[in-house]
């Protein structure tokens, strides 16, 4: 079967007018996009980067949603709020609650939404700080962000939504009243004017500025980052210059299992330990409860002698996590025919990695892990020769806070008002998720918070 190709509209077909303006093509845009274009909205999406789909295309694990029916199909019973309090527990409390409760609700009608394009998410995964399985993937189990991206490219395409590429906006328009009135870009090197009566930021947050990183926290600046080149936080100070608030700016997500090896960074996902993986250091033995929150994993990473650790896991694993054919592809995963000989390759004593194994694999059949009271991701103990590790360190991989917005995604400034026509979801807003961004919420806030947008964005049009 040949590979979808979406060809980004022609920049010479870009009108000088919209009812809305999408800034970036991620998931939040693509999903906002559609909702206002099935509404009845003329819009556009402008990415300044050549490549479509932004940060969302990097994303592995999955889209949380609780009480969904395909949890249901795999008999879990879930309760939303469950989901709610887990979320606001792993967020250290720090959550705007109004939008969490909104993203809560909602995430199930998310998943329908995306079924009802045809973008099916049946098979489940849990990830770190969850009770049950409710990380909803595609059931070949692949990486959910390019499936995602593919997906509603075809949907836009379809909707015959003009997505512009290589165009840098660099202001947001407004006339005397402050009202928006739309953007003003590049093309090309030549600046040119683009009106709207609305416009949403969903251009992503500032994982890969090193400027913003270094000024709000200077002691994440020389780390890696899991975030594509453009990541750079424009919308950010795009809404700064039309006097927009920003919180949270300082909370920054570290990924605890990422491998940084090789010239590219390439994330590990979530759900390679939710399906059943270990984390041992250089003596091979586990120190952490691989499935608590991101912060807390990374904290423990970082406090060993090497500020690194290897994942270990098998066969059975490997069946259940697909990335995995990826991960092994471009080089990043050791292969053992035994445990002993996997010990000799990441050099761990063999002996400890062996006893280590012994002891989890009984945890698993006990549902009983007495040393770090691990609780899920123990459907399978790690059993079923080759045996595998790839070796991994944190990374710069979120930045919870960005622009103050509201749940109906409206842009708020620094008098607690509503800045008239300006819209912000996704990562380049911040609330949400806290101090730490629960696994599979990233991709379920681009859905959730898009469709709100696309639907803000319309009620606003019409009213104007």
């Amino acid at each position: 079967m040949s590979k979808f190709v979406f060809t980004p509209t022609d920049s010479h077909e870009l009108s000088d007018s919209y009812d809305a303006i999408i800034v970036g093509s991620g998931g939040t845009g693509l999903s906002a996009a559609i909702q206002a274009k099935e509404l009845g909205l003329n819009v556009a999406i402008l990415e300044k980067e050549e490549k479509l789909g932004g940060n969302t295309n990097r994303a592995s694990s999955g889209m949380n949603a609780a009480e969904t029916n395909v949890q249901l199909m795999h008999g879990i019973v879930d309760d939303k709020e469950d989901f709610f309090k887990e979320t606001l527990k792993g967020g250290g409390l720090l959550n705007d609650r109004e939008m969490l409760r909104y993203f809560v609700d909602h995430a199930p009608l998310a998943i329908d939404w995306l079924k009802d394009h045809d973008i099916e998410l049946t098979d489940v995964t849990i990830t770190g700080g969850m009770s049950k399985k409710r990380t909803h993937r595609p059931a070949s189990m692949a990486p959910i962000g390019g499936f995602l991206v593919q997906n509603l490219l075809k949907v836009a395409r379809k909707e015959q939504i003009p997505i512009f590429n290589k165009v840098k906006v660099i202001a947001v328009l407004q006339d005397d009243d402050k009202k928006v009135d739309g953007v003003k870009v590049v093309i090309d090197g030549t600046p040119k004017e683009i009106h709207a009566k609305a416009v949403l930021l969903a251009s992503g947050g500032f994982g890969a500025s090193k400027d913003l990183i270094s000024r709000y926290r200077p002691d994440l600046a020389d780390y890696k980052t899991t975030n594509q080149d453009g990541a750079t936080g424009d919308g950010i100070k795009l809404a700064e210059q039309v006097g927009a608030q920003l919180v949270q700016m300082d909370l920054i997500q570290v990924h605890p299992t990422v491998q940084q090896d090789h010239p590219h960074v390439f994330l590990i996902g979530e759900a390679v330990r939710g399906e059943g993986a270990i984390l041992v250091n250089q003596e091979g033995k586990r120190f952490v409860n691989e499935l608590s929150t991101r912060k807390i994993v990374s904290n423990a990473i970082t406090a060993l002698p090497e500020h690194s650790a290897y994942l270990i896991f098998d066969q059975g694993v490997r069946d259940h996590a697909k990335a995995i054919e990826f991960y092994d592809s471009v080089g990043l995963v050791e292969h053992g025919e035994d445990l002993a000989s996997l010990a000799d390759k990441i050099k761990v004593p063999a002996d400890a990695l062996e006893k280590t194994v012994k002891t989890w694999n009984k945890a698993v059949e006990t549902h009983q892990d007495s040393q770090y009271a691990r609780t899920t991701g123990m459907d399978r103990g790690v059993t079923s020769a080759p045996y595998f590790a790839i070796h991994i360190a944190p990374a710069i991989h979120y930045t919870m806070g960005g622009i103050h917005i509201n749940s109906k995604t409206q842009v708020i400034d620094e008098n607690g008002n509503a800045i008239v026509g300006l819209y912000a979801a996704g990562e380049v807003s911040g609330g949400l998720h806290g101090n730490n961004r629960i696994g599979g919420n990233s991709i379920a806030e681009t859905v959730i918070y898009g469709r709100r947008a696309g639907q803000q964005l319309t009620l606003f049009v019409r009213q104007h």
